[in-house]
């Protein structure tokens, strides 16, 4: 490994306090960042880290390093993405956070496509249904469906808005009856989408009409694909994403419950750290994401 490389592993672990953490930011092994430190530190004379049980922390002497070759390192790397850029060359790494759901469904065919294209990217992608600082954790950019942005550090980009529905499987509909109205709703079993075990609360909307209704039940999850199979199992009504239960709304597995009324519109979205101007990479994979959501949602009936 070079000096740049063994600098930059050596801010990252000063950065997390924490040679593991650094080891998955930088996609290496906790014994490999381990030995390219003390290597740099073999070079230097120097120790720059003290390693304890607890937590890792620099020596004097690694503080002052860090504070002079911080810049350096972020300089060489700013000059070689902007070098890159001038000549339109799609090169380098990117670190994805995405949601489970959407992530098992559409980024395997994403990825797949965009490394025919772009051979000379290689792409990390975490997925996970809690919510990522995307700053803090070094993420190039997150895909996310959410509410209207309120996050001020980052920017983003609206790609389309993400219709939900009220489902329920048809035992369920048949042993508990099936609501006509809202406050029906409040007597049945719902399931929750929440990753604190809270109840969620469902905002529905007819003709200018709105109630709001606590989705009272015995589970609440933090991942849509497992409410869906809760919901076939017929353990309670949920309101999810079109694109997660409509293969089962097809098979007849759930069926669409209130219809008419509507919910809170949410957005799939790109956020990006407070970049001054995407890179290059950056904005290739996300105008690449963007035209495959646009072509295969809007074709089919996850739209």
């Amino acid at each position: 490994m070079g000096e740049l490389e063994a600098i930059r592993t050596f801010l990252t672990v000063a950065d997390q306090s924490s040679f593991s953490a650094a080891a998955r930011l930088l996609g290496m092994t906790p014994a490999s960042v381990t030995r390219t430190v003390s290597g740099l530190e073999e070079q230097l004379g120097v120790q720059l880290l003290l390693r304890t049980t607890r937590k890792v922390s620099l020596t004097s002497a690694g503080a002052a390093y860090a504070a002079r070759v911080a810049p350096l390192a972020e300089g060489l790397a700013r000059a070689t993405e902007e070098t890159r850029d001038l000549q339109k060359v799609t090169a380098g790494s990117l670190r994805v956070s995405a949601p489970m759901s959407l992530g098992m469904k559409v980024l395997p065919t994403v990825l797949s496509q965009f490394a025919i294209i772009h051979p000379r990217t290689s792409v990390a992608i975490e997925l996970s249904d809690r919510f990522v600082d995307i700053v803090q954790e070094n993420y190039d950019l997150a895909i996310r469906i959410s509410g209207p942005p309120t996050d001020k550090s980052t920017i983003w980009r609206k790609i389309r808005p993400v219709p939900r529905l009220l489902v329920a499987a048809p035992s369920f509909l048949t042993r508990q009856g099936t609501p006509k109205v809202p406050e029906d709703l409040t007597t049945l079993e719902c399931l929750s989408y929440h990753d604190q075990s809270k109840t969620e609360t469902w905002e529905l909307t007819r003709s200018g009409q709105t109630r709001t209704v606590e989705a009272r039940g015995r589970f609440a999850i933090n991942n849509g694909d497992f409410l869906c199979k809760l919901a076939v199992e017929g353990e309670g009504i949920a309101l999810l994403p079109r694109f997660i239960v409509q293969e089962e709304l097809q098979k007849g597995a759930l069926v669409e419950v209130l219809p008419g009324w509507s919910t809170p519109e949410i957005w799939l979205t790109l956020y990006y750290p407070p970049y001054e101007q995407l890179p290059l990479r950056v904005a290739t994979f996300s105008d690449f994401f963007e035209a495959f959501i646009k072509e295969s949602w809007d074709a089919g009936p996850a739209s």
